[in-house]
């Protein structure tokens, strides 16, 4: 069967158009799920302007202002509750587990990985075994351990507990980085002269920047969203976290600060997206650089 120029055209035609319409498809998907996913927080971001009147009316569209915006509510959040001290104690518990936690979690997952000691694989499996229990189970003992340290009511608590959950985890994930960087790299640098500590802080580790980021976003993210614990062992206002403050002290029995809420959350959510879109394209590098490029 031969083919002529016109059969050709034809062919090429119905590819490129066959093209355009996965493309087109492609993009609407993509705006689809967009707005999907930012529906909740544009909500928020209104409802934080909206008057209590303009909110709680049934008549009124609820996703746009039907009457004029007001900043009373995140006035109420700044000055009628500590809310800037929840910030405070949620980044000091936060940035202080997760040094704990990569300074753990770093030298087990390399120890682990490169060393090639006969128990590793079992001890690896060990500690990912240990994340899986609930921490509701260790509520108990975990509450009589700070009973008897006397650190109830302070940020210590939740610095003492966090790392229990952060660590186990974490070096089971830079376990697997560690392993996907050809051991061929950490021995050629220690050939050219570097100590092993050398070779791992100068030629490891910025491969392993993936790895690392994920762990400083897993062990904050938990400190800062953590409830049972933060609940449990700080009651006081002065100690409590976002988790814990914010819908203590804006839920009251049967009345919820709505616009509150919704402007807690947001003003919380802006700096957090901005950090990390300022790291993600170093993150995506990290994943997509070929580990012998180096």
């Amino acid at each position: 069967m031969t083919w002529d120029s016109t059969n050709v055209a034809r062919l090429r035609e119905k590819t490129r158009r066959r093209h355009r319409l996965g493309r087109v498809g492609l993009y609407l998907s993509a705006i689809g799920f967009s707005l999907f996913a930012v529906f909740p927080f544009s909500w928020a971001v209104i409802s934080m302007f909206k008057r209590s009147n303009d909110l709680y009316s049934r008549d009124n569209n609820p996703f746009w202002f039907n009457e004029p915006p007001t900043l009373q509510h995140i006035q109420y959040l700044f000055r009628e509750t500590n809310y800037l001290t929840f910030v405070r104690n949620t980044l000091i518990v936060g940035l202080v587990v997760t040094a704990v936690t990569l300074a753990f979690s770093l030298p087990t997952a390399y120890a682990l990985a490169r060393l090639r000691l006969k128990w590793g694989e079992r001890m690896g499996i060990a500690i990912f075994l240990v994340y899986l229990i609930p921490p509701t189970l260790l509520f108990i003992p975990m509450t009589r351990v700070i009973n008897f340290l006397g650190i109830q009511e302070t940020l210590w608590s939740l610095i003492l507990v966090y790392p229990t959950i952060t660590i186990p985890i974490s070096s089971w994930l830079l376990m697997g980085y560690f392993k996907s960087i050809p051991m061929d790299i950490e021995e050629q640098a220690m050939v050219d002269g570097y100590s092993r500590l050398g070779a791992i802080t100068r030629v490891v580790m910025p491969l392993m920047f993936p790895g690392i980021v994920a762990v400083i976003v897993f062990a904050f993210t938990l400190s800062a969203h953590e409830f049972i614990y933060a609940l449990s062992f700080n009651k006081a206002s002065a100690v409590k976290t976002i988790a814990t403050g914010v819908p203590t002290e804006l839920i009251r029995g049967d009345v919820f600060f709505w616009q509150s809420l919704q402007s807690a959350v947001v003003l919380v959510a802006i700096p957090i997206a901005l950090v990390f879109n300022a790291f993600l394209d170093r993150f995506i590098a990290g994943f997509t650089m070929g580990a012998v490029k180096g």
